[in-house]
């Protein structure tokens, strides 16, 4: 196949030159890859997918009952696990899978190839992002299904279920990403990752009444993302009033953008510092 070429004024032919693609279209293609790959891996998929909806179902029906101001617990457990689900489609997925890719070679090979680094990051937030979005579509069907989830009715409501729900999933992009660096291997990335987010998930107002708590444990969680992420989701998803059954009789949404914006720079900080494209014992 013969290259372009254009006309000169001597009447010669030259090469048309080849654009070169951009970081952020290429950051697309490599999403595409990221979202072919990860439906190809069914057993991660359905995990993905499936864990959040299958913990609401198992709690729904063990627990029933009104923990006050007229919402039931199983209300109250799926606000928690549209944030749980959040976490897991973020921090526990990438932080497995980079993992993963680092311990077999993919990241070292991709790394010598001529894609910027920042391509392979923009992949890797567009999957995040994707199933993000369709994991919390699935929890919100199966809450008003099941559960009478109420929805948001209001696009203040609706807005503030956007800021919180791109903070969070930031949050949980950046700091999975940086956490990636902590197992040694891909057979120990599950045993480090999956306990972190469990333990979170009890301490942090998902699994249990969050007021209801000892203290210490609240003391422990109000440090991470998925307190405040599972906060901000039940202001969106329960009655306003609900807000004074909160520990401080408050929402505190300006103290949920913060320390999930404060963990968004941390998480960044920390990926650009320690995040490697090759086993500790490559040298």
């Amino acid at each position: 196949m013969t290259s372009p070429t254009t006309s000169t004024t001597s009447g010669t032919a030259r090469p048309r030159p080849q654009r070169t693609p951009s970081v952020v279209g290429l950051g697309v293609a490599r999403t595409r890859i990221e979202l072919r790959e990860f439906f190809r891996e069914r057993d991660s998929m359905v995990f993905t997918f499936a864990f959040p909806v299958i913990m609401l179902f198992i709690f729904g029906a063990v627990f029933s009952g009104d923990i006050g101001g007229g919402v039931s617990f199983t209300q109250y457990f799926t606000a928690g696990m549209i944030a749980s689900g959040i976490a897991l489609s973020s921090f526990q997925s990438l932080a497995i899978g980079i993992a993963v890719e680092r311990d077999d070679g993919a990241l070292k090979r991709l790394r010598g190839t001529p894609m910027p680094p920042a391509a392979y990051f923009l992949g890797k937030i567009g999957l995040v992002l994707v199933t993000s979005v369709v994991q919390t579509a699935v929890l919100l069907a199966v809450g008003k299904l099941f559960y009478g989830l109420d929805l948001p009715t209001s696009g203040g409501l609706w807005l503030r279920f956007a800021w919180i729900f791109v903070l969070g999933t930031a949050a949980g992009t950046v700091v999975g990403i940086a956490y990636s660096s902590v197992p040694r291997s891909s057979r120990s990335a599950g045993a480090v990752v999956s306990p972190v987010v469990i333990v979170l998930q009890f301490i942090s107002g998902v699994f249990f009444v969050y007021s209801q708590l000892p203290g210490w444990m609240q003391n422990i969680a109000a440090v991470f993302p998925l307190k405040w992420l599972a906060q901000g989701m039940r202001s969106v998803f329960l009655p306003a009033d609900f807000a004074t059954q909160e520990t401080g009789g408050t929402w505190a949404l300006g103290q949920t953008a913060l320390v999930l914006a404060a963990w968004t720079v941390v998480g960044l900080l920390l990926a650009l510092r320690t995040f490697r494209w090759q086993r500790r014992d490559a040298g």
